[in-house]
């Protein structure tokens, strides 16, 4: 076996609407599909897929309790941007009220980097570099 790329990734969120908005407009995932019987909505990011699953819908329920700042449900998320520029990308973030580190050089699935952190709405860690 081996592992050639992610395929998706599934965030359980506490509030869908707003994490499709973060997600989507502000980070620029494209929304791919939206199943509101299950309480998914799917956006994608280049070749993989982000899934943001409701707490409150019938997949989400099954998780069990609703990330917190003090316990997420995952490390963080790496994004790939396209034509990344670390201090616009900061820029872009503070106009939604989203607070980013300085850019530092990271090692990545292409090698080193320079990439920035932030936190999602649910408290999840989100890395975007070029």
């Amino acid at each position: 076996m081996r592992a050639i790329g992610i395929d998706h990734v599934v965030l359980r969120v506490s509030d869908l609407d707003i994490a499709t908005h973060f997600y989507g407009t502000v980070l620029g995932c494209r929304l791919e599909r939206r199943q509101n019987d299950i309480g998914m909505v799917q956006l994608r990011a280049g070749g993989a897929l982000l899934d943001l699953v409701a707490i409150d819908g019938p997949l989400g329920r099954r998780g069990g309790p609703a990330p917190a700042p003090a316990g997420c449900n995952m490390d963080h998320l790496c994004l790939r941007i396209a034509g990344f520029e670390p201090e616009q990308a900061r820029s872009e973030l503070a106009a939604h009220g989203i607070a980013a580190d300085a850019a530092a050089i990271r090692y990545g699935a292409a090698g080193d980097g320079l990439s920035i952190y932030l936190r999602a709405p649910d408290g999840n860690g989100v890395e975007l570099r070029g």
